[in-house]
Order: structure tokens, then C-alpha cells, then sequence
């Protein structure tokens, strides 16, 4: 899956940087969008809210964690399967954001292999498959313990840089 980076991104905002790093300018003006993973975790408001943490991340990969709480269950009182859809989601996103880039789902799909419950902890892990121009496709596993209980596919586009503003 890769070796860990020692640049986690935590659930508040990332590590404050210089400006001139943080906005990828020489000079730190002209501030542009900071971009990657920790970046669009940052602003993430849904994965937080659902106390979804990033462990680790590297360009094409990523670990991330989630305690299903009472909210997430349904009424067969196993964990709805859109709450395990997200957590995927967020691990593909954080696997496939890479600095200098933004990159969105261009589509997922999900088997569901085992029912999950209230208090489980939930681990997600994805790797890049393949990363052909703007185009990718990342694997996640959802585990509970040593158990796959969810595994899903992810296709990425990465956007092209936004045009330069005209003066």
C-alpha cells in the first residue's frame, strides 16, 4: 500500500505552514487554492461530522477510521450501507487527492460482504490500482478486526488546472 508519510492529516485543520507553501506561490500572494488531501480533508465537514479520521495517507493511498455510532443504524439495526459507502468514499478521496491536484469521483461501487454494528470500529484501506492521465481507479477494504466486511472501487478524474484569471 506504500510506507506511511509522517504528514498525517487529523480531523482539525492541517499544521500551520508558511504562505508561501501553503498557497504553492513563490512569493505567497495571489494565493492559490491549497490542494492534496489534507487540504480537502480540512474543509470536509461530512467525514467530520461523522468522526471519520484520516490515520495516514501518501500520493495513492490511505488509511482512515470510523466507530459506527447509534445514528448510523438502520432498522434491522446493522449499519446503513451509506454510512459505509461514505467511509470508502473519504479513504478513496484521501488515497487519490494528490498535492498540486484536485480529483473527484467520477464514479464507486460497493460490495457489502458482512454487517456491521453500533461500536464496531471500522478501518478503511485504499491503494491506487492504476493512474492513466487523468484517470484512476482505487480499491478500498472496509475492516472490522481481522474481517473484510466491505470492499469498493472507486474511479477518479482529476480536474485541469483552472484557467488563469485574465487582467
Amino acid at each position: 500500500m506504500g510506507e506511511p508519510s509522517h504528514e498525517t492529516t487529523p480531523t482539525a485543520a492541517p499544521a500551520p505552514q508558511d504562505s508561501a507553501a501553503a498557497t504553492g506561490t513563490a512569493e505567497g500572494d495571489n494565493a492559490e487554492k491549497v490542494t492534496g488531501a489534507a487540504a480537502m480533508f480540512a474543509n470536509d465537514r461530512a467525514s467530520q461530522h461523522l468522526g471519520i479520521t484520516v490515520d495516514d495517507h501518501g500520493p495513492g493511498w490511505a488509511q482512515c477510521s470510523m466507530t459506527v455510532t447509534d445514528i448510523m443504524a438502520n432498522g434491522h439495526e446493522i449499519t446503513h450501507g451509506g454510512y459505509i459507502f461514505l467511509f470508502a468514499d473519504t479513504t478513496f478521496a484521501m488515497a487519490c487527492n494528490y498535492p498540486g491536484s484536485t480529483t473527484v469521483a467520477s464514479g464507486g461501487d460497493i460490495d457489502f460482504l458482512r454487517p456491521t454494528y453500533v461500536g464496531d470500529e471500522l478501518v478503511a484501506r485504499g491503494k491506487e490500482i492504476v493512474k492513466q492521465g487523468r484517470s484512476g481507479i482505487y480499491d478500498i477494504e472496509v475492516t472490522r478486526g481481522d474481517e473484510i466486511v466491505a470492499t469498493y472501487r472507486g474511479r477518479s478524474r482529476t480536474l485541469p488546472p483552472p484557467k488563469p484569471a485574465s487582467t
